[in-house]
């Protein structure tokens, strides 16, 4: 059986200085994240654009086998809502070609006031095929998890992200198409400030074994990051993983 790759960080890069000691170094927070983490989900490139440039000197900071996963721009989700966006996505597209080979990912969350419509895959397939990244949609409207949405996700091997916490059972496992499974864990019960315990942390961890089972590469992204309990959290689940890596 083939186990598939596992990819855990945090929604940004930041370490806060309780952590110095477990972060040691003088050169940029991305420098000293990477050496201990294979992924990052970049968040800011939805409230505002990045240069190209940037997204260079962010790659040429990471080791080989770093990847990336960026969050697509809210004018494209929230403001234009999927629609009459061919020139936010072009501009969004050019920036983070910058980051090469190492674009793992682009995750497009959408507003939860969105309902489904056939026609709103088209832009999500527009970046899979142009970036040559996967694509993993995270929706939060019930109309995208019906039979036929999620027909229509896994025929255009658009993913769809799992989410906690979410109202929706559906919403708690990966779902689409494609090679690979992506969890979103924004922190629960309060979102984006709580700290996973140890039973939750076990629990996430063999629902991603789960998809690593099957042969996918599975990312699992710590967004609770407002009390900074993110780090903590992700050095937890490596370790919880771990054991499945060895040979």
């Amino acid at each position: 059986m083939t186990i598939g790759m596992s990819r855990v960080g945090t929604a940004g890069w930041a370490i806060a200085s309780r952590y110095n000691a477990q972060f040691p170094g003088e050169d940029t927070h991305l420098e000293r994240y990477a050496r201990h983490f294979n992924a990052v989900e970049i968040n800011s490139s939805f409230h505002r654009p990045h240069r190209r440039s940037t997204y260079q000197r962010w790659a040429a900071s990471v080791p080989p086998d770093f990847r990336f996963s960026v969050k697509a721009p809210k004018a494209i989700t929230h403001e234009l809502r999927l629609v009459d966006c061919d020139d936010v996505v072009s501009r969004f597209m050019d920036e983070v070609q910058g980051l090469g080979g190492k674009l793992g990912v682009v995750l497009v969350q959408l507003p939860p006031s969105l309902t489904f419509a056939d026609e709103l895959l088209s832009v999500m397939e527009r970046l899979r095929d142009q970036l040559g990244a996967s694509v993993q949609c995270e929706p939060r409207h019930a109309s995208w998890f019906a039979p036929h949405v999620g027909k229509a996700f896994a025929e255009t091997g658009i993913g769809r992200a799992a989410a906690d916490p979410s109202l929706l059972s559906d919403a708690a496992r990966p779902g689409g198409g494609g090679e690979l499974a992506y969890f979103r864990l924004h922190g629960a019960p309060r979102i984006y400030w709580s700290r996973y315990e140890q039973a939750d942390l076990k629990a996430w961890s063999a629902a991603a074994l789960n998809e690593m089972s099957d042969g996918r590469e599975t990312w699992i992204i710590l967004d609770n990051t407002a009390a900074g309990f993110a780090l903590e959290n992700a050095l937890e689940m490596q370790a919880l993983l771990a054991p499945a890596l060895i040979p």
